[in-house]
């Protein structure tokens, strides 16, 4: 359990768009029609092989796992847009650690076997920790197969640091699922992930 007034930064991610995703994997065998939405989650800071974390958005042990997840994207396709934005609260330590990560999975909603893995990439902490507090910063990541390979679709994402938030009476130890809030994409947005 958290300690009551434990002040903690509130990381502000926005899910913005996808571009190129891919309609040829085994996962899509029997549609072609992707349904995409993505999860994410802080790991645990830890000097092993990140690649062990890809296949899991949970916690191990009694650590702190929350999923936040973006809508589906049911009309986007290959080129998904969600503008989905979350708080994330995280506390020093995971800016203290350089294994710290924000880690994130894309699948695609199945009709008939459930969702399916399309890739993952992860967010390491110095591409944010050092960002000036109340800056909005426009990140691109390339997706990974399962394997760890690079892909050729990306994600666009913005980040804003805000500054110590005090958080009251938090519980840590339960695992939960947040659906983020749809934002409206503004035209410069857009334009400013293009070019990254």
């Amino acid at each position: 359990m958290m300690k009551q007034n434990q002040q903690l930064f509130i990381l502000e991610i926005t899910v913005l768009s996808a571009e190129g995703l891919n309609t040829n994997c085994s996962s899509t065998l029997f549609s072609r029609r992707i349904r995409p939405f993505i999860t994410f989650t802080t790991v645990p800071p830890s000097p092993y092989n990140h690649h062990t974390m890809m296949s899991s958005s949970s916690s191990k042990g009694d650590k702190k796992c929350h999923v936040y997840r973006t809508r589906v994207d049911d009309e986007g396709g290959t080129n998904p847009r969600w503008g989905d934005k979350f708080d994330v609260p995280l506390d020093h330590t995971f800016f203290a650690n350089r294994y710290s990560t924000i880690h994130l999975q894309l699948y695609t909603k199945r009709l008939i076997v459930g969702q399916a893995q399309l890739g993952w990439f992860q967010i390491p902490v110095y591409d944010f920790g050092s960002s000036p507090v109340g800056t909005v910063r426009y990140l691109s990541y390339r997706l990974r197969a399962r394997d760890g390979s690079r892909g050729t679709a990306i994600v666009n994402l913005a980040i804003k640091l805000q500054s110590f938030v005090p958080v009251s009476g938090l519980n840590s130890d339960t695992c939960h699922t947040v659906v983020g809030i749809p934002v409206t994409v503004l035209p410069r947005a857009a334009a400013e992930c293009s070019r990254l």
